[in-house]
C-alpha cells in the first residue's frame, strides 16, 4: 500500500482516531509545528519537529473492544471517537500487524469455544477486551484478556488452539474487570500462560512491563526523546535527579549513569514494582522508586529541605497539578525537563513555572503518533538569571 491508499483508511470516519490522515505526512509535521509554536512559542524558539521515516504500525500496544453489533454479530475494534460504539476494525495502519492478526483471531475463537462477548446495556456475557503489548525489540507478546467475570470456560482449549496459532505469544494474563466504567483493566489479574510480564529494550537497558504499566507505546521516537531529554539535562555525575511520574522507570534509569541518584515517584503501584525490578535487571544501584502521588512527594521534599539537581517530569495529558509545580517552585532545583503529549496543559504548567522564576531554554516537538492531532514535546527549563 504507498502513502496515497494508505489515506483511505476505510475506517477514517467512522472511528475518527487518524485525525490528520488525510494530510500527506510532511503536512501533518508542518501542521504540528504550526501547533507547537502557537502554544509555546511565546515562551523561546521552537526547534523543528522530529518525525518518522516510517509512520505506520508503530503502535507497540493495542488494545481491542468487544461487542455485539446490531445483528448480534461479535465484532472488536476501536471506540468510536467520544462515545462506546465499537467500530470494527481487522487491521490498523498505527498499530502492530501481528497485534492486530490476534485480536482478529481471538475473535473468530469465541463462538467456537462458546464464549460470549460482554453487553454493556445488559451487564451479561465475558469477554470485554483484548489488549495485546508487543516488545520492539524482544519481540515477546502479552495478551490480556479482560473479562467480567473470572469463570473462563474451555480454558485450556482456547489457550492451547491460541499458542498453536501464534507461537510468538510468550505470555497470556486474565484480567477480571466487573466494574461499569471506560477504566480497561480492573484490579485484578491471573497469570494462565507464561510470566505475566514481557521485556523490552530501551537505550541499551532492559525493561519488565507488566500488563497495567506504562510504557510508551512508540519505541522508535521514545530513544529519540529520551535521549534528548537526557542531554537537556546536562547531567556531570553528581546530580540528585527526581523522576516524577516516573512509570516503570524508563527515564530514570536510562540517565542513571550519568547521575549521582536517581528518585522516581509514581501513583501506579505494578509500575513501580517493574521500575525496582528493572534497576535490578541492569544492576542500577543508584536509583530508588517509591509509589505515591507525584505532587505529595514533591511537597514532602520541600518540607523536609531536599533539593533536586534536576527534575524530569512526563505527567499524563491533563498535565501536571498546582500542588507539584508549587513544590517544584519551593525545592527551586537547577534544571527542569519536562516532557508532554499535550502542549495546551504544557502550556499552562509552563506560565505557573515562569511566573515562578523559570526560564524556557529548549523546546523539542517530537512526533509520536504520527497521524494524529498528539504531539510530543521536551522543553528545558532553569531559573532565571
Amino acid at each position: 500500500m504507498n502513502d496515497e491508499n494508505r489515506a483511505l483508511c476505510p475506517h477514517r470516519r467512522a472511528c475518527g482516531g487518524c485525525q490528520l490522515l488525510n494530510l500527506s505526512y510532511a503536512e501533518q509535521l508542518g501542521h504540528k509545528q504550526r501547533q507547537v509554536i502557537g502554544l509555546l512559542g511565546r515562551f523561546g524558539h521552537v526547534e523543528e519537529i522530529w518525525g518518522m521515516a516510517e509512520p505506520y504500525h508503530y503502535r507497540n500496544k493495542v488494545h481491542a473492544a468487544f461487542a455485539l453489533d446490531r445483528r448480534r454479530q461479535i465484532v472488536s475494534g476501536i471506540y468510536q471517537s467520544s462515545s462506546h460504539a465499537v467500530v470494527k476494525v481487522d487491521s490498523c495502519l498505527l498499530e502492530d500487524e501481528l497485534a492486530d492478526r490476534i485480536i482478529v483471531a481471538i475473535r473468530g475463537m469465541l463462538r467456537e469455544f462458546k464464549l460470549q462477548v460482554y453487553d454493556e446495556r445488559s451487564g451479561t456475557g465475558w469477554l470485554r477486551h483484548v489488549l495485546v503489548r508487543r516488545g520492539f525489540t524482544s519481540g515477546q507478546v502479552m495478551v490480556v484478556l479482560v473479562a467480567a467475570s473470572p469463570i473462563f470456560k474451555n480454558q485450556k482449549l482456547f489457550l492451547s488452539k491460541l499458542l498453536c496459532d501464534f507461537p510468538e505469544i510468550t505470555t497470556v494474563v486474565l484480567n477480571v474487570n466487573d466494574r461499569f466504567g471506560s477504566l480497561l483493566l480492573g484490579p485484578k489479574s491471573k497469570v494462565l500462560y507464561g510470566s505475566g510480564f514481557i521485556e523490552d529494550e530501551l537505550c541499551k537497558l532492559k525493561f519488565r512491563i507488566s500488563p497495567s504499566s506504562f510504557y510508551q507505546i512508540n519505541p522508535v521516537q521514545t530513544e529519540r526523546l529520551y535521549a534528548e531529554a537526557i542531554r537537556l539535562a546536562g547531567l556531570t555525575g553528581s546530580e540528585t535527579v527526581l523522576d516524577a511520574y516516573c512509570g516503570v522507570g524508563t527515564i530514570g534509569l536510562c540517565a542513571a549513569a550519568q547521575a549521582k541518584q536517581i528518585i522516581g515517584v509514581e501513583l501506579n503501584a505494578d509500575a513501580v514494582r517493574d521500575a525496582i525490578v528493572n534497576a535490578k535487571l541492569n544492576g542500577i544501584k543508584n536509583a530508588w522508586f517509591t509509589a505515591g502521588d507525584a505532587g505529595e512527594f514533591m511537597e514532602g521534599m520541600a518540607a523536609d529541605g531536599q533539593k533536586p539537581d534536576v527534575v524530569f517530569m512526563d505527567p499524563p495529558r491533563a498535565g501536571s497539578d498546582e500542588k507539584f509545580l508549587r513544590s517544584l517552585l519551593r525545592v527551586s532545583p537547577a534544571r527542569v525537563v519536562y516532557i508532554s503529549c499535550n502542549p495546551v496543559t504544557m502550556q499552562r504548567d509552563l506560565t505557573l513555572l515562569v511566573r515562578g522564576g523559570y526560564r524556557v531554554r529548549h523546546i523539542q516537538p517530537v512526533d509520536m503518533f504520527p497521524h494524529t492531532e498528539h504531539v510530543e514535546s521536551v522543553v528545558l527549563m532553569s531559573r532565571d538569571g
